[in-house]
C-alpha cells in the first residue's frame, strides 16, 4: 500500500482524457448527476461497488480495479487521520511504564513517541489510549487505593502484561477438586528454598490444576503483591509481583490468591489492596483466613501459642509436627506480635532471578 493518498478520481480523469469523454458525458452514460461525478473526480465522494460496476461498463476498466483503488485511498486517508490522533495521545502514553513493559519483550524498544503510542495500543488491545480506563480488564487498576502515589497506568500495564503472558501458557482445564487435593503437595513445597527451582515445581503443579502462575517484577508505583483473575471459564491466573523477598510472605500471598480461586466469583479480578468496599474487604478477609489455616492449622497453632515458648528449637519442633517450613511459623508469630521482627528464626530470603 502506498503512503501517498491518491484519489481514484485522478486516474479516472486520465481515462476520460484518453477516451475524449467529458464529465457531463460520463454522467449521462452512467445515469448519474454531474455533481456526483465531479465529487468522485475530486476524491470527495467514494466509488461504491455499484459505481465501480458502472465505470467498468462505460470505460472498460474492471470494477475490482476501481474498488481496490478506492479502498487503498480510504485506508491511507484513515491512516493519516489516525496518525494525527496518535499525536494527541503522546502525553497520555508518557504515564505508562514503557521501558518496563519493553524489558518483558511485550513492546518494541523505541525512543520515538509516536511509535510508543502505537505499541501501547497494540499491547492493551485498544484503538486509542483514551479507551483503556473504560475496558473491564483494566478497571481494577484504576480503583487501586493503596497509596496516593499509586500509578494506575503502571498497574494496568502490569495486569495486562500478566494477561498476555498467561494467555500463552498451556495449562490443564481448571479442576477445583484437583486443586484442593494438591494442598498437601503445596505445603511440602514450602521446604524448597531455592526460589527458581521452587517456581518450576510450583508452575507445573498449578498448571496441572488449571492455573497459570505468572511472576512479573512489580512496576514502579504499583505497590501490589498479587492478582487473581480468569481467562475464560477454564483457566485461572495467579499473578505475583515478587515484591519483597521473605519466603513466608511469598507463601502467604500465594495461598491468599489460591483462596480467591477456590472461594470466590470467577467474574471478579482480585487485585490486592484495590478496593475498600465491604464485599471486597470481606472476600479479602476470607482469602487471608484460608491462607493462614492452610499453612498452619488453627487448632494446632492455638495450642502452640498456649505454651508461650517461641525459641528457635520450639518453632522447629512445631513446624516438624505440622509439616510446614519453620520460617512460615516465625512469620506468623511476628504478624501476631508474639515474636519481635528482630527474631527471624528460620526465615529465608529468596533471591529472584530477573525476568
Amino acid at each position: 500500500m502506498s503512503d501517498l493518498a491518491i484519489p481514484p478520481g485522478e486516474y479516472l480523469e486520465e481515462v476520460l482524457e484518453e477516451m475524449d469523454i467529458t464529465q457531463a458525458e460520463l454522467a449521462r452514460r452512467m445515469g448519474r448527476p454531474p455533481q456526483a461525478i465531479n465529487e468522485i473526480l475530486k476524491g470527495e465522494k467514494a466509488i461504491t461497488p455499484e459505481t465501480a460496476l458502472q465505470l467498468e461498463q462505460v470505460v472498460g476498466v474492471p470494477a475490482y480495479f476501481w474498488s481496490s483503488l478506492e479502498s487503498e485511498y480510504r485506508l491511507v486517508m484513515a491512516t493519516e487521520a489516525d496518525e494525527r490522533k496518535a499525536e494527541d495521545e503522546i502525553d497520555t502514553a508518557s504515564a505508562y511504564p514503557y521501558s518496563e513493559i519493553a524489558k518483558l519483550g511485550l513492546v518494541k524498544k523505541t525512543r520515538k513517541q509516536l511509535e510508543k503510542v502505537k505499541e501501547l495500543r497494540k499491547f492493551f488491545g485498544v484503538s486509542s489510549l483514551f479507551n483503556i480506563q473504560s475496558v473491564k480488564e483494566y478497571a481494577p487498576a484504576f480503583r487501586q487505593v493503596e497509596k496516593d502515589t499509586t500509578s494506575h497506568e503502571a498497574l494496568a500495564s502490569w495486569l495486562r502484561a500478566g494477561h498476555v503472558i498467561a494467555s500463552k501458557k498451556e495449562v490443564e482445564q481448571f479442576n477445583k477438586l484437583k486443586l484442593q487435593n494438591s494442598i498437601p503437595k503445596l505445603r511440602q513445597l514450602t521446604f524448597e528454598t531455592e526460589p527458581n527451582l521452587l517456581l518450576q515445581k510450583l508452575s507445573k503443579l498449578l498448571a496441572e490444576c488449571g492455573i497459570a502462575l505468572v511472576l512479573i517484577p512489580h512496576f514502579s508505583k504499583t505497590y501490589t503483591t498479587g492478582a487473581t483473575y480468569w481467562i475464560g471459564k477454564h483457566k485461572a491466573v495467579i499473578m505475583m509481583s515478587l515484591r519483597g523477598s521473605w519466603s513466608d510472605i511469598f507463601w502467604f500471598s500465594l495461598l491468599h490468591e489460591i483462596g480467591h480461586i477456590l472461594l470466590h466469583d470467577k467474574r471478579i479480578t482480585f487485585l490486592e489492596n484495590a478496593s475498600k468496599d465491604n464485599q471486597y474487604m470481606s472476600q479479602e478477609t476470607e482469602a487471608d483466613s484460608f491462607a493462614q489455616k492452610t499453612l498452619i492449622p488453627e487448632s494446632e497453632y492455638l495450642s502452640f501459642l498456649d505454651k508461650a515458648v517461641f525459641t528457635r528449637k520450639s518453632i522447629h519442633d512445631f513446624s516438624s509436627e505440622i509439616g510446614i517450613f519453620p520460617g512460615i511459623v516465625t512469620g506468623r508469630l511476628q504478624y501476631n506480635k508474639k515474636l519481635p521482627h528482630t527474631s527471624n528464626f528460620h526465615r529465608v530470603r529468596f533471591k529472584w532471578k530477573e525476568a
